[in-house]
């Protein structure tokens, strides 16, 4: 079969596609790139909480050193940014970490990271495709991995303490346990929780535990799957913010004290806020080009550069090593800030919001009713539409030949087709459309005032899609 990467990195279902064997084809591309590249490469490697982890990030380790390529391995499971960040401290020429991010539980995936950092770029992902061989030339059983780290083929490197001091660097941690606030956070099963049980031990942990199945809740950080955690916050009545991040740690998303619900767009937007205005940084801001257009509106008040880019963080990370970015974020929740690798982190974010909060003295009801009172209330909604792929086909070619000039009574006063097709009926209120890739589903997304008018441009949307 014909391994393929996606938007971020190889996924597949654990025993059907994703195999031992696969797997060791996958690491095999990722050497012969390696050896056309560098003299000597490093390469890190890591695990998060999925189902045998171990195994196959053990597998990638030993495919290396059959290469007689120099190998550090985490020991235990790790998060997507500590990996990114080992790249740097391992100065590794690649950072390997098996994962399927957000995925539901029969999944696991293969990420590449870059030395700098954050996601291996486009141009190089394709050249690691093209050398991965239909079969891997030698048995990877005919290696013992204890035997490799005895003889010194394969490093361990305790990420996890590292990352920790890390932090502890970055934040005044002790100002955030012993400011009064009480903070919650729910790692969703994921690589993120012994993080966070170090250093905030005396806060609310939800769901800190590995369980590979996730409860049977893919650990995407939406509201749906999230309720348990919005009901433990909503019950205490003494919780001021709640922080959870999906499986492998770099996504992100925020409950206020009543248990409600802040999506991405909001928390892209505070961090703007909080970094520009009580922190005084500027520079570029960079965001999906579904993203709210409230992000346009702050950056105009505060007199910030914005540069939207098509959908996938892999684009946003491009922009950061070339140029200073402020904030670089997008719809699903990954989002980066200056002063930390050019990759999404989760548990880093919640800390920037944790410290506005802290410092400011302010709620995070407070500071959206900040960011409102410059951009005015908005709500954005999303849906993911699974219909037949002629539905799909029909509908894209709608777009494409400009046949919507209305949803309902919504007049579309123009359209941008960066990535998709937005359907603007005001600066304040859209409807886009974007066809999947690689399944026959299309996402829908829609902007307004309110979470209601949101919902009504969705099934409107809807409506005259499928009926024209």
């Amino acid at each position: 079969m014909r391994i393929k990467f996606g938007t971020d990195g190889w996924r597949a279902v654990i025993a059907k596609e994703f195999t031992v064997e696969n797997v060791a084809r996958v690491a095999q591309g990722t050497a012969n790139w390696l050896l056309q590249k560098k003299e000597n490469p490093v390469v890190l490697i890591g695990h998060d909480c999925r189902f045998a982890g171990e195994l196959f990030a053990e597998t990638v380790a030993k495919v290396m050193v059959h290469n007689n390529i120099q190998v550090f391995l985490a020991d235990g499971f790790v998060s997507t940014p500590m990996i990114s960040m080992g790249t740097l401290l391992h100065k590794a020429d690649v950072g390997v970490v098996i994962t399927a991010s957000h995925n539901p539980p029969e999944y696991n995936g293969y990420k590449l990271k870059g030395s700098f950092g954050g996601p291996l770029q486009d141009e190089e992902i394709h050249e690691v495709e093209a050398l991965i061989p239909e079969k891997l030339p030698f048995d990877v059983d005919q290696y013992s991995l204890n035997e490799l780290i005895e003889i010194g083929k394969v490093s361990l490197t305790d990420l996890e303490t590292w990352y920790c001091n890390y932090l502890e660097e970055k934040f005044d941690l002790n100002a955030m346990r012993n400011s009064g606030l009480q903070f919650a956070f729910d790692a969703m099963y994921g690589s993120g929780q012994n993080v966070m049980r170090r250093l905030f031990p005396d806060i609310t942990l939800v769901h800190c535990e590995r369980q590979p199945l996730f409860d049977g809740i893919p650990p995407e950080p939406l509201h749906r799957n999230l309720l348990e955690f919005s009901e433990i916050i909503k019950l205490s009545e003494n919780i001021d913010c709640g922080l959870a991040i999906d499986g492998d740690a770099d996504r992100i998303a925020l409950y206020d004290h009543e248990g409600s619900y802040v999506d991405s767009h909001h928390t892209m937007l505070l961090l703007i806020h909080y970094l520009h205005k009580y922190k005084g940084l500027s520079a570029k801001v960079a965001t999906g080009f579904s993203s709210t257009v409230k992000i346009k509106k702050l950056c105009e008040i505060y007199n910030l550069p914005l540069e939207i880019v098509k959908i996938g963080f892999k684009h946003i990370c491009g922009l950061m090593l070339k140029e200073e970015i402020l904030m670089g974020g997008e719809e699903s929740g990954g989002i980066a800030v200056t002063g930390h690798v050019p990759e999404r982190d989760g548990i880093y974010n919640g800390l920037v919001i944790w410290e506005a909060m802290v410092k400011t003295g302010k709620s995070l009801q407070q500071l959206i009713q900040e960011i409102y009172d410059l951009t005015g209330a908005f709500a954005f909604e999303r849906s993911d539409l699974k219909i037949s792929q002629e539905d799909k086909d029909r509908i894209v070619a709608n777009c494409e030949n400009n046949v919507y000039k209305e949803f309902g009574s919504q007049k579309v006063e123009r359209v941008e087709t960066l990535d998709g097709f937005k359907y603007y009926f005001n600066e304040n209120e859209w409807l886009m459309i974007r066809p999947s890739g690689t399944e026959p589903v299309l996402r829908t997304y829609a902007e307004s005032s309110t979470r209601e008018n949101a919902l009504e441009i969705l099934n409107v949307g809807y409506e005259t899609i499928m009926k024209v």
